[in-house]
This record gives C-alpha cells, structure tokens and sequence, in this order.
C-alpha cells in the first residue's frame, strides 16, 4: 500500500522546459515512476532527441515545442496535449532562464524575458491546464522555485525577484484552486550541477565557498530532485498544498 502512494502509474505530466537539464532528469524520473509525460521545449530539435531518449528506455513519452510565454501557443498546446494524450493529470511548471548583470545596468529587455519566462509562464501555464483539472476535480501543479525564492545574491536581482514571485504564485493557486481538489506546490532546488551553472561548477573560488557554505558540503546531482518531486506530483502528497519544499543541502538551514 505504501508504495502505491507514490506510484504516478496511468498519469499523465507535462513538464516545461523539459528538453534538458533538470526538467529532463525529472520528467525521466515520472515516466520511471509510471506515468506517460509530455516533454516541452522551445527548440524542436532538442525536444525530439530528448523524446527518442525516454522512449528508448520503453517509457511513454510525447513531446510539444511551444513557446509557453504566449497565451495563445499555450493555449492550443495544452488542447491538443488533452486530445491527443489525454487529460492532464500532473502540471510541472519548471522552465526558467537566468541572465546576470548589475541591477544598475540591467537591460529592461533581460528583466522581461526572465520575468516572462520565469513567472508569467507559471501563470499562463497554470491557468489553461487548471481550467480541466477544474472540471475533472482533481490534479498536481508543481511549481519550481529557488533558493532565490529566498535570498538575494549579486548580479541576480531580477531572477530573485522572478522566484520570489513564483512562490507567492504557488500560495496563490493553492488557496485559489484547493476547493476542487488540486494541490500545488513548489520545489526549491539549492546549487545544482546542470548546463545552467557549469560556469561556477568551474569557478574554483565559487566552487570553494559554496560547498563551505553549504551543509552537505556539495552540488546538489540532479536525479537527486527527482524523489522531491514524485512526492508532490503522487497521492502521497494530498493533503500538501501551498507548500516550498526547499531541495538545498541544508544550506536554508544555516547562516
């Protein structure tokens, strides 16, 4: 009994911004789980290869490259995926980008595109898929958060802001949308390994101070998300909602 609580057998996830990275290596992890996912990525190619990869692994696996920043491509994507697929069961609103400048001199056409990205999507995503699980009375929203849902570093103030927004945004659904029987949540991955922060992964004097600052004393792997987020997405989460479950090292835990 207790592991069908965290069984995803005969659900159907899509997940954004799948094509790579930690949105891949989660998406993998669902469709190891049980489900069927639908991968989503802006460059096609990309998407496919990611697609050949999943099912080569005989896991079921679909792919839709949309531009989820669009109210319009967001909303005939996710009708076809409820067409073709099948009804949504699971929402993992993980696509995000990170761009770095000074705040003083940041370009206002980098704030929109992280802003857009980052918490508009959310928005837009959440909204149209949530419109069925409305109807259905029942559904997971996973929202990905940040350790910058939290705290503030140099050269990064718009993707904070971006995340701190994403949290609230999980509040907000949760309270909104509770009464029909969908529970949203948000993951909070720390410091990661992934194609997003090889840059520090090969900064000696970053690599240094974060692994003494954090508790755990290292990079966080990817599959290491994956646990985190079958919990949200599986029965055994029903009773969970509006809720930041921070994947950090501990490093939230200490000053």
């Amino acid at each position: 009994m207790s592991t069908q609580l965290f069984s995803l057998e005969g659900k159907i996830a899509l997940i954004t911004g799948s094509g790579q990275g930690l949105g891949f290596t989660i998406a993998k992890g669902m469709a190891e789980a049980g489900a069927t996912i639908v991968l989503n990525d802006v460059v096609e190619g990309r998407l496919e290869a990611a697609v050949k990869t999943v099912k080569d692994q005989g896991l079921r696996a679909a792919g839709y490259a949309f531009d989820i920043t669009s109210a319009a491509a967001v909303a005939a994507n996710v009708a076809a995926i409820e067409k073709e697929v099948g009804p949504i069961d699971i929402l993992f609103n993980n696509a995000g980008i990170q761009i770095r400048h000074p705040l003083e001199e940041f370009p206002e056409e980098d704030w929109d595109r992280i802003i857009g990205v980052n918490l508009k999507s959310m928005f837009l995503m959440g909204k149209q898929v949530a419109q069925g699980m409305i109807q259905r009375r029942r559904g997971k929203i996973i929202n990905m958060c940040s350790m910058q849902s939290e705290l503030g570093r140099p050269t990064i103030t718009p993707y904070a802001a971006s995340k701190g927004g994403v949290k609230m945004l999980v509040r907000g659904m949760a309270t909104e949308w509770g009464k029909y029987n969908i529970q949203v949540n948000g993951i909070g991955p720390g410091y990661f390994i992934t194609e997003m922060t090889k840059k520090l992964v090969d900064d000696e004097k970053f690599n240094a101070w974060l692994c003494s600052r954090t508790p755990a004393n290292r990079w966080g792997d990817p599959s290491e998300l994956i646990g985190a987020a079958i919990f949200l997405a599986s029965k055994a989460s029903d009773y969970v909602s509006g809720h930041i479950l921070y994947v950090d090292g501990g490093m939230l835990a200490c000053v």
